[in-house]
């Protein structure tokens, strides 16, 4: 089983037709999806027909509500997911170079606490995007159920997230935290390894650079690197979410841990397969 913690929210889409005309008016098409990148690992992890659990916090609102029962939908074990607060909103800005831009506000998302040890009960592998590690009530309990998993024997995997958190935090204070998560495998697209300074194994682990239709590398924890090319998907501007749908296919892949090449082929054919939605949209 997979177990996703961090964000469930609820996504809104502008994807823009032109630059925007300041102080007046600007054409764009705006759709509401489910999102958080937690959520969004554990819905495609279910949507490939592995066993997965989402652990995060929404609003009591029919927002909240309605953003598990998608998560159900997907074939996502929801049931210890804590209700409380209001449920946060990510607005992505999609500009007509395909650009995205974050405005979030995750609300609920940052006060999840007092966690359950039952919350990792046939659990093999923890996925932790950066968001949850950040700050908030959050990142006391992820930190938790980390160092659990740990003790466990149970993998942890984690996505470095967003520059931008990452200048917030501060470099040096990344890395030691990832060091302290003590992971199996990590993720990081371009910007964030560029800011990272990566090259070879972060913190010790597997670590996987997503660099969109670019051939992802692989850091192996022996040193070596190794280059796995993406599958083209012409036609997509917007891309929210592959990054999320790459971490489930390689992580549902077999024994990624042995065989991370494979799980990397794994990782493209799962962001492939979202993005195909996307196309001409």
């Amino acid at each position: 089983m997979l177990a996703s913690l961090g964000d469930l929210v609820e996504d809104v889409i502008v994807r823009l037709d032109g630059p925007v005309n300041v102080a007046s008016d600007t054409h764009a098409r705006i759709s509401r999806r489910r999102g958080g990148s937690a959520a969004n690992v554990a819905a495609r992890a279910g949507a490939l027909g592995f066993t997965a659990r989402f652990l995060g916090q929404v609003g009591t609102d029919s927002i909240g509500a309605a953003l598990v029962a998608d998560l159900d939908d997907e074939g996502v074990d929801t049931s210890m997911v804590r209700r409380g607060g209001s449920t946060g909103t990510i607005v992505a800005l999609v500009d007509h170079l395909g650009e995205r831009s974050m405005l979030t506000d995750r609300r609920a998302c940052l006060d999840l606490h007092d966690p359950d040890p039952a919350w990792l009960d046939g659990v093999t592998t923890l996925h932790v995007p950066f968001y949850s590690l950040a700050g908030g009530s959050v990142a006391v309990t992820a930190g938790t159920v980390i160092g659990w998993a740990n003790e466990r024997g149970i993998r942890v995997s984690i996505d470095v997230s967003s520059t931008a958190i990452m200048s917030e935090v501060g470099i040096r204070e990344v890395v030691r935290r990832l060091a302290d998560a003590a992971p199996a495998v990590v993720f990081a697209n371009a910007d964030e390894a560029a800011a990272l300074e990566v090259d070879g194994p972060l913190a010790g682990a597997l670590t996987v650079v997503k660099r969109g239709p670019r051939p992802a590398v692989l850091h192996r924890i022996d040193g070596s690197t190794v280059e796995v090319d993406a599958i083209p998907v012409p036609g997509v501007n917007d891309t929210t979410g592959a990054g999320d749908a790459f971490a489930a296919g390689f992580l549902t892949a077999p024994a990624w841990n042995d065989d991370p090449v494979g799980a990397c082929q794994a990782g493209h054919r799962a962001a492939a397969e979202l993005l195909r939605t996307r196309a001409g949209r």
